[in-house]
């Protein structure tokens, strides 16, 4: 390992012209870090509207196929812009999960079935064209944002993904066999991998540590299925299947080529569903801010430029209204990439772009898309834990490129203590009304965010000696 092939510098720079075999798998791997948490939104929501099987099954499978296809398209436009639309950043864009809370309290409103999902889907519509007119106002607003603010607001974005990497690393705790040694010692032997590749090669090697440390996870999955019992038996003595079995059929069953479908569930503009959900699309600009402040600190070591956050934030409200076209939940800049580019310093948008056109085949040919899905949630997890933490140290960065004087610890402090602390145990907000819980309930970005701006304002600056 010590002799692989050198990586060419261009990885390293935003435009520079790197060669197609060493792009090719930079991207990959930041599909695969993406590919589960781009999904299950979908499966989640569609679960609750009770779109998840039966005569709704091809529907899901639409869903799903159309969510690849959109991430991949609006990837690319936040690289290479269209107009004002699209930051030129490193970032790869996805299905949010943070919209899962409130679009869950739509269904329950709406009594669920198809004319809830359409309404999420014009409340969609309607979120991400508001965003994209806050996208152009972004300059202005600019001065709420030093990198005390956005440094907190990375951190916390961090510290909620730490817990979805350790869920992953268990298998997922959906999983009946969550937790148990194999899964521990596949998501371990990951692990181990990504470091070996990381710290015991150099180049190419190196920097496509994640993506070396997955396949070989694959690997490990696929010799565990052929020494070990794959089947397992429940408490109650029913039988179940292993989270960390890979799961051919679903391959060998996927069709090799499918033209997604333009409006599978027509919109429907309910203000029960537009209200709660614009609210959610102001929280979502300012995670994107977060998210670009992080990947330009953490990848080439700056701050974001007032353009770059602009068009981000454009290319964030505009992709979420495109998504809804295709039945798609809003697409925002996805955090799990933001932690690789951290990590593994590349920064090339080339390199990136590869990965938008694999997702984007995924979406076209289905069969690609099953072979991605079949990874194990602990072999994900062995990744995933690594990655998070990466976005931890790169809000730490942000937050000391300036004096911690009193009033930034103030800042941090009680934005991290306060406000991520309430977030994140969401029983704290049991007594407070439902429009509470939705916005701050169920992760501590939102309310630290909040709580970082507010003090910013109202905190006396510091005295210049």
């Amino acid at each position: 390992m010590k002799n692989s092939p050198a990586l060419s510098e261009a990885a390293f720079q935003l435009d520079g012209k790197m060669p197609l075999k060493q792009a090719i798998p930079l991207g990959l791997q930041h599909v695969l870090a993406m590919f589960v948490g781009n999904l299950t939104p979908l499966l989640i929501i569609t679960g609750t509207c009770g779109l998840a099987g039966g005569e709704f099954a091809d529907l899901q499978l639409q869903l799903l196929q159309n969510a690849m296809l959109v991430a991949g398209i609006v990837t690319l436009v936040q690289l290479f812009t269209i107009g004002p639309v699209g930051g030129k950043v490193p970032i790869i864009m996805g299905t949010s999960s943070g919209f899962i809370g409130v679009f869950n309290s739509v269904a329950a409103t709406m009594g669920g079935g198809v004319l809830a999902y359409g309404a999420i889907m014009g409340a969609s519509i309607i979120g991400g064209l508001f965003e994209t007119v806050l996208g152009f106002f972004l300059k202005p607003l600019r001065k709420f944002f030093p990198s005390v603010v956005t440094g907190t607001v990375v951190m916390s974005i961090g510290l909620s993904l730490i817990s979805v990497g350790i869920n992953s690393f268990g298998g997922g705790n959906t999983a009946k066999d969550f937790g148990s040694m194999e899964n521990l010692l596949l998501a371990l032997f990951v692990l181990v991998m990504i470091l070996v590749f990381k710290h015991g090669s150099k180049g190419f090697a190196s920097s496509s540590a994640i993506l070396l440390g997955i396949l070989c996870g694959y690997a490990a999955a696929f010799v565990m299925g052929l020494v070990l019992p794959t089947t397992g038996v429940t408490a109650d003595g029913v039988e179940f299947t292993k989270a960390w079995v890979l799961n051919w059929d679903k391959v060998a069953n996927a069709a090799w080529f499918e033209i997604p479908a333009l409006l599978p569930v027509k919109p429907v503009f309910d203000m029960r569903a537009i209200a709660p959900v614009l609210i959610m699309f102001v929280v979502t600009a300012v995670e994107t801010v977060g998210d670009i402040s992080g990947v330009m600190e953490g990848g080439l070591g700056r701050e974001a430029t007032d353009k770059e956050l602009a068009g981000g934030v454009m290319c964030d409200g505009l992709g979420s209204s495109f998504a809804a076209l295709f039945g798609v939940l809003p697409n925002t800049s996805f955090s799990q990439n933001v932690g690789l580019v951290a990590m593994t310093k590349v920064v090339n948008r080339f390199a990136l772009a590869t990965g938008a056109v694999f997702l984007i085949l995924c979406g076209l040919c289905p069969k690609l898309g099953a072979l991605v899905s079949i990874m194990p949630q602990s072999v994900l997890g062995g990744a995933a834990v690594m990655m998070f933490s990466s976005i931890v140290i790169s809000g730490i960065q942000l937050i000391t490129k300036e004096p911690l004087t009193p009033r930034n610890l103030s800042i941090v402090s009680v934005a991290l203590g306060v406000g991520y602390g309430m977030g994140a145990n969401t029983g704290i907000l049991a007594q407070t009304p439902e429009a509470v819980r939705l916005v701050f309930g169920g992760s501590g970005i939102v309310p630290a965010a909040m709580v970082a701006i507010l003090l910013n304002i109202l905190l006396p600056k510091d005295e210049v000696k």
